[in-house]
């Protein structure tokens, strides 16, 4: 079943872009088959420089500009409620340095026009991606690995920040991580049993380092907080029953160890693996405990998830009411 789509607004998260951001517009399609408007959307996250006049310049159709800089995942945000006030029926991210080439966008919303997909991402097929590092070509793939037991399908390129949304997959989005949108979105989809596609496309040599990874090391810990946060937001129960009895095999482990050595005749010499066995099943315990509660609260997140999409739709709906009259 194809979906009826009639306005397709590309938004462009930007932080200090003013060299950068012409080329990436010069290369966003004009006209797309089954897309009757097509419009632009700078997000301007408290750049220093003349990003916003720039944008200005290039006519770019809509500009949202914070104050100061609050990172990409809020960017991000903003963008998507930007989009969905301007009537947007998709919604493309993409990002300002031009790596993603603009020309990828038609195969990019393919899946959404005909209706197979809520949630489009663009693999940059990470283990032949010709501008990685092998260092990060690894990283990437163990990441992506990660964040597919979490979301419950398989995930070829999790960072990938070229994606696109249907407006009901916009209003559904919810992002809680400071760091980056990219991991946590594709979790919370699989939460909501959104259909997710991915299109392999091809890159742009980067023109710069990365902002968002600042080395190795950065990268690790800021992705490893994101997914750590978003398994324990959306899959409590695996994580803390999963951590529980971990901690209770080692007890068990350490009680079989006084055992044989009990049988040994020599036991009095190890009674303190007793108490540590003891306080290991009480602590492995006490997490499974932890872990139904998460998961209470989980259900709760889910009615709050609802709730929000539900007061955007009716934010939205009376906005184009006001539009109207």
């Amino acid at each position: 079943m194809k979906t009826k789509a009639t306005k397709l607004i590309i938004q462009i998260p930007c932080y200090n872009e003013e060299a950068s951001l012409p080329e990436t517009i010069a290369h966003l399609p004009r006209e797309i088959p089954g897309i009757e408007v097509i419009e632009y959307l700078v997000i301007d996250d408290g750049s220093t420089d003349r990003t916003a006049e720039v944008a200005r310049e290039l006519g770019v159709h809509h500009i949202v500009r914070h104050r100061r800089n609050r990172g990409l995942a809020r960017t991000f945000i903003t963008g998507l409620e930007a989009a969905l006030r301007a009537g947007a029926d998709i919604i493309v991210n993409t990002d300002a340095d031009n790596q993603y080439p603009g020309e990828e966008i038609p195969r990019l919303i393919r899946p959404l026009l005909e209706g197979e997909a809520d949630l489009v991402i663009g693999d940059r097929q990470v283990l032949k991606h010709p501008y990685f590092h092998p260092v990060k070509r690894y990283l990437q793939r163990v990441g992506s690995d990660m964040v597919a037991r979490a979301a419950g399908f398989p995930i070829p390129d999790a960072t990938s920040g070229f994606r696109a949304l249907t407006r009901e997959a916009a209003m559904r989005t919810i992002v809680v991580s400071n760091y980056s949108y990219t991991l946590e979105t594709l979790i919370q989809a699989g939460s909501q049993r959104l259909a997710v596609a991915f299109v392999p496309i091809r890159v742009n040599r980067v023109t710069r380092p990365s902002r968002l990874m600042r080395s190795v090391s950065h990268f690790i810990a800021n992705s490893g907080a994101t997914m750590m946060r978003a398994y324990t937001m959306y899959r409590p129960l695996r994580v803390f029953t999963t951590l529980g009895l971990l901690i209770a095999a080692l007890g068990v482990a350490l009680g079989l160890r006084y055992l044989y050595f009990y049988v040994q005749g020599n036991g009095s010499g190890h009674v303190q693996s007793l108490i540590v066995m003891a306080v290991l099943l009480i602590v492995g315990f006490q997490t499974v405990l932890i872990g139904l509660v998460a998961d209470l609260v989980s259900f709760n997140r889910k009615i709050l998830e609802e709730v929000t999409y539900r007061l955007r739709r009716l934010e939205l709906k009376e906005g184009e009411d006001a539009t109207d009259d």
